[in-house]
């Protein structure tokens, strides 16, 4: 049972060596810090948003890529119902397309699974708290992303926007993009948002038709 000055956990990650490295982590007593007690474990981001929503952890730590449901829905999905669990993004990767549909998700923080034992725990507080956390390694690339100017229309989409582009093109509703590419409508939401900057756009029509005048989409 947690005590009032416990800070309840739930770990989501797809590798069960890691959760039990995690749960054996937060468990172990230690003197001069507060307790952490994990209520439960998750293998993927759907388990993950049914457990947080029914034991009401103050943080999740989420890992991101895992099969049969991602850590960026997961938040989403979270932060659409309400939750009042902080979420702090546990992996290892730091590049922009996990960090910023992370953080845009409603992630409180992220941070890499090298961090050391005294910094997760730093930053487990810090997230029960309310605060943001970011690895610094994370936090050098968002502050280069707002320092740098927006990229050139024209900019090369990812595979997956072009699928997204496409299925627009052929006038599918936000919903049935997330349903024919089996992701959320969140994660379709920010693919559009990254288009529309890459083209130099600000709406769909505009985006389909800059796709078509530079051949993307092939021809009109």
């Amino acid at each position: 049972m947690a005590d009032r000055t416990s800070i309840t956990l739930l770990i989501v990650d797809d590798h069960p060596v890691v959760r039990d490295g995690l749960r054996g982590m937060f468990t172990a007593p230690a003197a001069g810090r507060p307790g952490f007690t994990v209520l439960g474990e998750a293998a993927d981001g759907v388990e993950a948003v049914e457990l947080a929503l029914r034991l009401d952890p103050d943080v999740v730590l989420m890992d991101l890529r895992m099969p049969g449901g991602n850590g960026v829905d997961a938040i989403a999905e979270l932060t659409r119902r309400g939750a009042r669990s902080r979420v702090l993004v546990l992996t290892t990767y730091d590049t922009d397309t996990d960090t910023l549909p992370a953080i845009e998700a409603g992630a409180t923080g992220y941070l890499l699974k090298d961090a050391p034992r005294e910094e997760l725990f730093a930053a487990v507080r810090a997230a029960a708290e309310g605060r943001t956390v970011l690895s610094p390694a994370v936090a050098s690339r968002l502050v280069s992303r707002v320092r740098t100017p927006a990229a050139p229309a024209g900019e090369t989409l990812s595979a997956r926007e072009r699928e997204v582009l496409e299925l627009v093109a052929k006038g599918t509703s936000n919903r049935a993009v997330a349903a024919e590419l089996f992701i959320s409508e969140a994660t379709v939401k920010t693919h559009l948002t990254h288009i529309y900057g890459k083209l130099g756009v600000k709406d769909r029509a505009a985006a389909v038709a800059v796709g078509y005048d530079r051949g993307i989409l092939g021809r009109g």
